[in-house]
């Protein structure tokens, strides 16, 4: 049986700390994971983020990823596991952040160097000036907005069947291959390649903290320490100990 103490101790005595998180630390901030019990893809179809479908249909895209980006996640506020990562960087415990996320909640909790995997929702670049624009800039009431090169924006996340940005995937790689803790959080372990991040930390002689509510495809197999809590719970309990 895992115990908070046994984490503390691993995460306080790191040379190297990182996190590793997905949906899971972001749904107690009311957004909804992509597949699961919940999950969008429950309710939606995921083809209006194919990047063909995008740029064939780029009105009817629009239409769906303000109903479900830009409303829930906008209004989202950072809970306590983002606040304690956070806090666990300025303390020097924590060197950086991977997230799968692409709601910035770890950035507005106060996390400098974090690394998004997938892209995020609060930045729209032109696809054929290259221009970029902050969301908050942009008037979302006309569907779908433009640049002022007339070209239909997109949003700064991974559409399905575009690659992941290659500086933030080198970064990536690097934090991980640089951990010798890695705190994996709130995630399932199936996405690729964003799966094989803690694979690859553990290869290079990293512990794994996991915390999940569920098994992961990481807890029988390279997870040192697993906690079937929810992210709030686990946090909460490992400021107490840490601050002690």
């Amino acid at each position: 049986m895992s115990t908070i103490q046994q984490a503390s101790d691993l995460i306080k005595n790191a040379r190297f700390g990182v996190a590793f998180t997905g949906a899971g630390v972001s749904v107690e901030s009311g957004i909804p994971p992509f597949t699961g019990k919940g999950g969008l893809w429950t309710q939606y179809d995921p083809k209006f983020i194919e990047i063909n479908f995008f740029y064939e249909h780029p009105r009817e895209s629009w239409q769906e990823m303000k109903k479900i980006f830009f409303s829930s996640m906008g209004e989202a506020r950072p809970n306590k596991a983002h606040l304690v990562l956070a806090d666990l960087e300025q303390k020097g415990l924590l060197k950086g952040v991977i997230t799968q996320n692409i709601d910035g909640l770890h950035q507005a909790a106060g996390s400098k160097n974090v690394q998004e995997f997938h892209g995020t929702i609060h930045t729209l670049s032109c696809p054929r000036c290259l221009r970029k624009y902050q969301t908050e800039d942009v008037n979302l009431d006309e569907i779908p907005p433009v640049c002022f090169c007339g070209t239909v924006l997109k949003p700064d996340f991974v559409f399905y069947g575009e690659g992941i940005n290659p500086r933030v995937y080198a970064a990536s790689e690097e934090l991980a291959a640089q951990a010798d803790v890695m705190l994996v959080v709130g995630t399932a372990g199936q996405v690729m390649p964003a799966c094989s991040l803690p694979l690859a930390a553990k290869e290079n002689g990293a512990k794994i903290i996991e915390v999940n509510t569920l098994k992961s495809a990481y807890t029988d197999s390279v997870s040192d320490l697993y906690f079937p809590m929810k992210a709030t719970e686990f946090f909460t309990a490992l400021e107490k100990e840490i601050n002690g």
